[in-house]
């Protein structure tokens, strides 16, 4: 395994920033924090990254589960393994993307200037926080089409509510008695519960 001296620089900014975003918030996270933590200067990143919103999404896209390419294989290839199965891993996947996620990028939603330029440089690179959404929504379509899902349910209000409930549950339970759901666990029962609803009925196992 290559050391960490001898990663290329633009792997050692990504490494330094998912590192500071992951542990003091996006907010109080500098560039110039970043680049000393990565070992080289400031100059140096900005060779990589224009900016540190830039960063933040390559961080995103680069260091996090992610969740597009399944949705992508699943809408283009409907009926390969069990609807339940499906989702589940879908399930799995979105948990463990907010969970790690959601320590980065809570404190977005403290500075209004923040988040305002980071909405509009996700928009400009076509990312954002509603494409899980509409890429199951996507993916529950085909299978609509395929007879696996009842032909009168609503794929993206199905859609919004597994990844909805996925988001809830980086944000809701690092109070509660017995801290957040295993994600494993979280995930099938999550399924379970949307499928007795949504399902066709000869595919709900």
């Amino acid at each position: 395994m290559r050391s960490p001296a001898l990663k290329p620089a633009r792997e050692r900014v990504l490494d330094a920033a998912h590192h500071l975003m992951s542990t003091v918030g996006l907010a109080r996270t500098t560039t110039k924090e970043i680049a000393r933590e990565a070992g080289c200067s400031e100059a140096a990143l900005y060779k990589h990254f224009a900016s540190k919103e830039e960063l933040f999404i390559s961080v995103l896209a680069e260091r996090l589960p992610q969740l597009a390419p399944l949705l992508h294989g699943l809408a283009a290839e409907p009926g390969r393994h069990t609807l339940a199965e499906n989702l589940t891993e879908i399930a799995r996947q979105a948990a463990l993307f907010y969970e790690q996620s959601f320590p980065i990028a809570a404190s977005l939603y403290a500075e209004t200037q923040l988040r305002r330029r980071h909405d509009d440089a996700m928009r400009e690179v076509g990312k954002g926080p509603h494409l899980p959404i509409e890429g199951l929504a996507a993916y529950l379509r085909a299978e609509q089409a395929a007879g696996r899902v009842s032909a009168d349910a609503d794929p993206f209000a199905a859609a919004s509510l597994l990844i909805g409930a996925c988001a809830q549950r980086a944000f809701a339970y690092d109070a509660a008695p017995g801290g957040r759901p295993p994600v494993d666990d979280f995930a099938r029962r999550l399924v379970r519960t949307l499928l007795s609803g949504i399902s066709a009925a000869d595919d709900r196992t």
